[in-house]
């Protein structure tokens, strides 16, 4: 593999990890507020960052590849409101997305074939992840300050699949 392409996708693997980590991290304040939907929701979120890494881990294995494990940056320790809090994570889908492309565009400028396949999906899956947070926002913003609202959507949140 390209020594410029398995950087970036080492690099690609410790953001994953980072947002894995902020997901817990927002997961975790949600649980602290008792709003245990927008807590799942999160948690789930978290779950499918940490596949998301591990997906690029073993594409790195699989073609000769060298993983090489990043140290990771302390996510936020305190939050605002939910929406505040889905807008945050909305706002890190898009910058997610950006560097998605950014490697997508590489592997393609170094002919790294097999990465730009395994990178389409990534490039399908950021669409669905800020469809997801982009949708959660707009819910809660026209919860507006009911707090009905608020808890019906807590509910419903809750009810998310993996």
């Amino acid at each position: 593999m390209d020594k410029q392409v398995v950087g970036a996708l080492n690099q690609q693997i410790a953001s994953e990890l980072h947002s894995a980590y902020l997901y817990l991290a927002m997961s975790a304040h949600f649980s602290e507020q008792n709003l245990d939907g927008f807590a799942h929701w999160m948690k789930l979120q978290a779950d499918e960052e940490v596949e998301h890494a591990m997906k690029l881990y073993a594409h790195i294995l699989h073609n000769g590849g060298h993983v090489e494990l990043k140290a990771l940056d302390a996510p936020p320790k305190k939050f605002g409101s939910p929406l505040s809090i889905f807008e945050a994570a909305l706002a890190h889908e898009k910058k997610i997305t950006g560097m998605i492309h950014d490697l997508f565009e590489l592997a393609r400028e170094k002919d790294a074939y097999a990465t730009e396949l395994e990178l389409q999906w990534f490039v399908n899956e950021q669409v669905e992840e800020e469809d997801s947070a982009s949708r959660a926002v707009e819910q809660l913003k026209l919860a507006g300050d009911s707090t009905a609202a608020l808890m019906m959507l807590d509910h419903r949140f809750g009810e998310r699949g993996e």
